[in-house]
């Protein structure tokens, strides 16, 4: 059990989500996600939380285990191409991950998401959070243009909003 990972958590709430992503930013980021999706088929999803609860930090999850439930809970992977990518951020760790639907992770891969995590994070820790956000989400789209190009008319399945958990 990591007591000073723990403190930080019990130390974050909704308010530091506030700080860190006010509504313009929330703005900011749906705008890059809808004009993204526009340039390809792929599906992206951001969602952030504050902190993690005390019976998830004492069992010691990671900010991975975390982000594979919520790919669930928001039902990324149910999309009709196997298409779709959340970009999860765990703020009281400024840890981020990306989850993607076995469709889009086969065709891109580990290495692209940890590129794409990496410049993000390092954003964040010089509190550039909407800067580092949008950048991850253009990233994210160039992979799914290559791979997913737009093809006809294309359905909106998940939603662009960003997730404040």
């Amino acid at each position: 059990m990591n007591f000073k990972r723990i403190m930080k958590h019990l130390s974050s709430g909704r308010a530091a989500i506030r700080r860190a992503f006010p509504h313009s930013t929330l703005d900011a980021i749906e705008r890059a996600i809808r004009e993204t999706e526009a340039q390809h088929n792929g599906q992206i999803r951001f969602a952030v939380e504050a902190a993690l609860e005390l019976a998830p930090l004492q069992a010691g999850q990671s900010a991975r285990e975390r982000a594979v439930e919520v790919f669930s809970q928001l039902r990324i992977w149910d999309t009709e191409h196997n298409n779709g990518v959340l970009i999860y951020l765990l703020l009281a760790d400024r840890d981020v991950e990306i989850v993607a639907d076995r469709g889009v992770h086969a065709r891109v891969g580990q290495e692209a998401w940890e590129t794409i995590c990496q410049e993000m994070e390092a954003a964040f820790r010089n509190g550039k959070y909407e800067e580092g956000v949008l950048t991850g989400i253009r990233s994210l789209g160039r992979h799914l243009a290559q791979h997913y190009p737009r093809a006809g008319e294309k359905v909106n399945e998940l939603p662009d909003r960003p997730v404040l958990m």
